[in-house]
C-alpha cells in the first residue's frame, strides 16, 4: 500500500479516536457508544455512496474519512464489552441495546446511503 495511504488512514483514525473518546469521556454511558456507532453508520454509508469505489483523491478521502475517521470513531470492541456488562447486570437491556445497535446501525448505513445517492442524482440532473 502506497504511504500516501498510508497516512490519510492513519491520521483519520487519530482524528476520529480523539474525538470518540473526547464523547466517551464527557458522557460514560453505553448510550455514548451506541450513538457514535449510528452516527458513524449513517456518516459512512453516505460517505461510500458519494465516492463510490472512487480513484485518485477520491480514494484518498475514502481511505482517510472512512477506514481512518470513522473506523477509529466508532467502535465494535467497546459496544461488545458493554453488552456483555449489561447481560450481566441487567439482561433485558443489554439484549435491547445490542438489537436496536444493530438494527438503527443498518438502518442508518442504508438511511445515509439513501440520502447521499438523491443528491448525487440531482447535482447530474442539473
Amino acid at each position: 500500500m502506497p504511504i500516501s495511504r498510508v497516512c490519510v488512514i492513519l491520521l483519520g483514525g487519530a482524528l476520529g479516536t480523539s474525538i470518540r473518546a473526547a464523547l466517551s469521556l464527557a458522557w460514560p454511558t453505553w448510550t455514548t457508544t451506541m450513538a457514535i456507532n449510528i452516527t458513524g453508520a449513517l456518516i459512512l454509508g453516505a460517505l461510500v455512496e458519494w465516492l463510490g469505489d472512487g480513484r485518485g483523491w477520491r480514494l484518498l478521502l475514502r481511505l482517510g474519512l472512512g477506514t481512518g475517521l470513522l473506523g477509529g470513531f466508532t467502535t465494535y470492541s467497546a459496544f461488545s464489552l458493554e453488552i456483555v456488562q449489561l447481560l450481566q447486570t441487567a439482561p433485558l437491556t443489554g439484549i435491547g441495546y445490542a438489537l436496536v445497535s444493530v438494527l438503527c446501525g443498518v438502518a442508518a448505513a442504508c438511511a445515509g446511503s439513501w440520502a447521499a445517492a438523491q443528491i448525487v442524482k440531482r447535482r447530474g440532473a442539473q
